[in-house]
């Protein structure tokens, strides 16, 4: 009888237990921007720099695409995270992820139409036109579209493969307006002057890292520590080439509040 009962807990336990997730690791990633080859190379040694760090394996997880890496991120698969402010700014309101380090400086954007455009004399007069620039969820082109409340009343992106792209497009009369990073408008229209503004965008705060609620407290600030440390400069100077950015920074909650409703327009990212 005494076995029976012994076999009986043994077999509830395995299956109890088979029914928990475990995650014997913590998962880095980052939004897709170039090869999974490519994307090692950069987050390796900042992945082996944090398992040091924490005192636990970190593994770097590549996306393979957005729509792989967006379904895995809402999901809450990944525990560190580098990507943009309104991905950081979600995640804080739906997975209880918190900022810990970002990119230096701001992000603003603007929405151009050629000179000669007479009949495009404010933003909302894109709404239903072609508009040159990279599709949602882009924050260029998420932070335009939030200023038009309707969905069905947006401008239609045509999409680019860069912001030139999208100021060539609206030059050559390709699309009716453009969405591009405020600074590079000013140098692409410095000399031939040929395009007008009709909305600039406020700035928003750069990249940064946030971490989930599996990574404790402790080992937050632990990170912070070591990415803003000699040793973390070094395992991140491969990904600062990319982005061609000096150094990082410690990021607040307070920058960071709230932008998550750039998404809403976006499937399966409501708040």
């Amino acid at each position: 009888m005494r076995s029976v009962t012994i076999r009986s807990w043994l077999l509830f336990l395995i299956t109890f237990l088979g029914v928990l997730p475990v995650q014997a690791e913590l998962i880095l990633s980052s939004a897709p921007r170039d090869s999974r080859e490519k994307e090692e190379e950069i987050f390796r040694p900042i992945a082996d720099l944090l398992s040091r760090a924490v005192g636990e394996k970190v593994t770097f997880r590549y996306g393979d695409n957005f729509l792989v890496y967006q379904s895995e991120m809402r999901k809450g698969s990944y525990d560190i995270v580098l990507d943009g402010p309104q991905f950081v700014g979600w995640r804080m309101a739906k997975l209880g992820h918190v900022p810990l380090v970002k990119f230096p400086g701001n992000l603003a954007f603007v929405a151009i139409t050629k000179n000669n455009q007479d009949k495009i004399k404010d933003l909302k007069d894109l709404a239903g036109r072609t508009v040159c620039a990279f599709p949602p969820p882009n924050l260029a082109t998420l932070t335009v579209l939030y200023e038009f409340g309707n969905p069905s009343r947006q401008p239609l992106i045509l999409e680019v493969q860069s912001f030139p792209d999208a100021y060539k497009g609206a030059i050559s009369g390709k699309c009716v307006g453009g969405i591009l990073q405020a600074k590079l408008y000013q140098d692409l229209d410095k000399e031939a002057k040929a395009a007008k503004v009709l909305f600039t965008s406020k700035p928003l705060p750069n990249q940064a890292f946030s971490a989930s609620p599996r990574v404790t407290a402790e080992k937050r600030e632990r990170i912070v520590q070591t990415l803003l440390s000699p040793e973390g400069a070094a395992a991140t100077q491969k990904l600062r080439e990319v982005f061609k950015v000096q150094a990082l920074l410690p990021a607040t909650v307070e920058e960071y509040q709230g932008l998550g409703k750039l998404l809403r327009d976006v499937w399966g990212f409501d708040l």
